[in-house]
């Protein structure tokens, strides 16, 4: 494998064996020489056209946890804000030494025209591209999910509840395809508005009723943020309104079952789509979710550069 743009890259095998490499390189991060030296000599790019704040970071920790250099290059400061193009760009950060390019663009197939045209010969990781795909976090979203439950194998079985802004979600996308893949049944719920009937065709059902979706008591719940910034019209009612209906707090907390899982891949709103509340009860894995992030990125970036699997 050398590139990873979306989960449609990845077989069922393929994810089971990013899963399992992700378990055994997270006990480096409890290790007190937090180092492997399985990409010495290797350059990794971080190229973020957006904010990013746990993705970036956990990349580059990931990296460094693997003995490679690591360079972030940001939009702002660079010679993208003088107009350079995204080809350029690639191609100069490859003639500067770049093994892997991780990309994240406001722009849906950006990573997808930079692993599949005859740019660079660098590997892409796709770190986010608009509201299509976000592999790594559908990768970790599984790793916890498999930790929670302890499972060593798929997810047959789980059930998994997705809430909030379905249609501008990447990581809803990438997280029905993979769940999917690895045996789960997903169901997606929000407003009518924001939930286009694609979903149905990746495999996951509809909902728009949370206290509905609640009442099929899921083991999985994930709240989504409301991405605004990707908005261009009117999708949702007053936030007032969408909290009342969305938020996950009160007696819509209540409902989950004693043993169900809160998961958000952040960054969180509180007061907003999730309570403090929920997002600080015991039965939320959020932080685990950050925690394996690095882990996930780890077996990802030692799989397309080290080309080695055991």
């Amino acid at each position: 494998m050398k590139n990873l743009v979306s989960i449609a890259d990845l077989s069922r095998e393929d994810a089971l064996y990013l899963l399992d490499n992700a378990q055994q390189l997270a006990q480096v991060n409890d290790r007190e020489v937090k180092k492997l030296p399985a990409l010495r000599g290797k350059t990794v790019v971080n190229l973020f056209y957006e904010n990013s704040t746990r993705t970036r970071i956990s990349f580059e920790i990931a990296a460094t946890r693997l003995s490679a250099d690591v360079i972030n290059f940001s939009a702002a400061t660079s010679s993208l804000s003088k107009g350079e193009s995204l080809k350029d760009t690639a191609q100069t950060l490859e003639a500067l030494g770049a093994d892997a390019i991780v990309v994240r663009h406001p722009m849906s197939g950006a990573a997808h025209q930079l692993a599949h045209r005859d740019w660079i010969n660098a590997s892409i990781i796709n770190a986010g591209d608009g509201s299509h795909e976000h592999p790594t976090q559908a990768l970790l979203d599984a790793l916890t999910m498999r930790q929670l439950v302890g499972s060593n194998d798929d997810l047959a079985g789980l059930k998994v509840l997705i809430v909030g802004d379905i249609r501008h979600s990447r990581v809803a996308r990438s997280n029905v395809l993979l769940l999917s893949k690895l045996g789960a049944s997903v169901q997606v719920a929000g407003p009518a508005t924001l939930v286009p009937a694609g979903f149905e065709k990746m495999g996951a059902t509809i909902s728009n009723s949370f206290e509905d979706s609640l009442e099929q008591q899921p083991d999985v719940v994930m709240m989504l943020r409301v991405q605004r910034e990707r908005m261009q019209g009117h999708y949702m009612p007053s936030e007032r309104e969408y909290t009342q209906n969305w938020s996950l707090s009160g007696k819509r907390l209540a409902m989950l079952k004693k043993d169900a899982h809160i998961l958000h891949p952040g960054p969180m709103n509180r007061g907003f789509e999730i309570s403090s509340e929920a997002a600080d009860d015991p039965r939320a894995a959020i932080l685990k979710q950050v925690s394996n992030g690095v882990a996930v990125r780890m077996a990802v970036l030692h799989e397309l550069l080290a080309g080695e699997r055991s």
